[in-house]
């Protein structure tokens, strides 16, 4: 079985999700949708997905530019048997009534609020929750960095106190509106949103985060304080939970990684397309273990991240694998992630 897949919005994360399912085997992408003509959407023909008009664009202006396209978001939802929905921030919950009247099930990414869906997803933390609903949500780049290593830890240890300070990069680097440019400006929200997110996919969890930002587009950076239930028997035991586990990648002292610079070329010499990085990152040297008392240090590529889980919310929901093994063994072989 083959779905059909939509894709709401083609900009930082609706780009990549649609690569990624095009390289799925049970899934093919029947189209993608821009408000405004720009070279985004002369990509996404280039790459041969039918162009929709979303939002409140006009297909006037893309004639204008010359820019061939295939109809409405409402006739896209037509031709689809689910769609993402990558648009701006609180744009979903705008979409959700077209969706709605359309009839298909959809994922929404993690700048809508929990309340606006079924579930909160993340394939290692929950997969089994999404199956058959019809509105999930993959949670925020920091959540799913959160996430993923909670999977590990809960599963192998056991958490009984997490604090977790969130280093997040300013903007996005095609983002040129957004800052600071030069300073670091800490979030007085206190605790940060992003421990209450981790929650919408582990209730129990205790997990509290604060945040700073930086003026950096390249990563973000967690800086891990985690109480475990029972102690590892060294930091090589905290490593290796970690160094085993899908969607981590662990770098070896050797490497010389010294941080998110490095990480970023990295992922440029191995041909990542976009130079992208969706795993979670971890250093060797930046793992250490003491009695009960773990501490890490974890990176993770705020433009990509996401990606992966966007293809397993689709399988889940749809049922397209029998569990969260197989959908990602499935997403992580065809996107070219591999165990760190």
């Amino acid at each position: 079985m083959v779905v059909r897949v939509a894709i709401n919005g083609y900009g930082t994360i609706g780009k990549r999700v649609a690569d990624a399912v095009a390289k799925q085997p049970d899934m093919k992408v029947v189209g993608v949708a821009k408000t405004r003509p720009s070279f985004e959407a002369r990509a996404a023909i280039d790459r041969g997905f039918p162009l929709f008009v979303g939002g409140d664009g006009r297909m006037a202006d893309f004639g204008a530019a010359s820019l061939p396209v295939a109809g409405t978001v409402a006739e896209m939802l037509e031709i689809a048997d689910i769609v993402v929905d990558a648009t701006p921030d609180k744009r979903g919950r705008e979409n959700a009534g077209l969706y709605d009247a359309a009839k298909v099930p959809v994922v929404f990414q993690g700048g809508e609020r929990s309340d606006l869906v079924e579930v909160s997803f993340n394939a290692l933390g929950n997969y089994a929750a999404a199956k058959g609903k019809r509105r999930v949500r993959v949670v925020s780049c920091n959540t799913t960095g959160l996430a993923r290593a909670a999977a590990v830890l809960t599963r192998k240890f056991g958490v009984d106190q997490w604090e977790a300070t969130v280093v997040r990069r300013a903007a996005d680097p095609s983002d040129t509106a957004r800052g600071p440019i030069n300073g670091i400006l800490p979030t007085f929200k206190l605790p940060s949103h992003h421990g209450v997110d981790v929650k919408s996919i582990f209730p129990d969890l205790a997990i509290t985060t604060t945040a700073v930002v930086v003026p950096t587009t390249l990563m973000h950076v967690h800086v891990n304080h985690v109480r475990l239930t029972r102690a590892p028997r060294d930091s090589k035991e905290l490593l290796e939970a970690f160094r085993t586990t899908h969607r981590f990648h662990v770098f070896e002292d050797w490497e010389r990684v010294e941080g998110t610079p490095q990480i970023m070329e990295f992922a440029r010499d191995r041909g990542s397309p976009r130079g992208d990085m969706m795993e979670n990152v971890v250093w060797e040297h930046g793992v250490k273990s003491e009695g009960n008392d773990a501490y890490f240090f974890q990176g993770n590529h705020q433009e990509s991240i996401v990606v992966p889980e966007n293809i397993d919310a689709i399988r889940a929901m749809l049922e397209l694998a029998p569990d969260g093994a197989a959908s990602m063994a499935i997403t992580d072989k065809t996107l070219g992630i591999g165990r760190g």
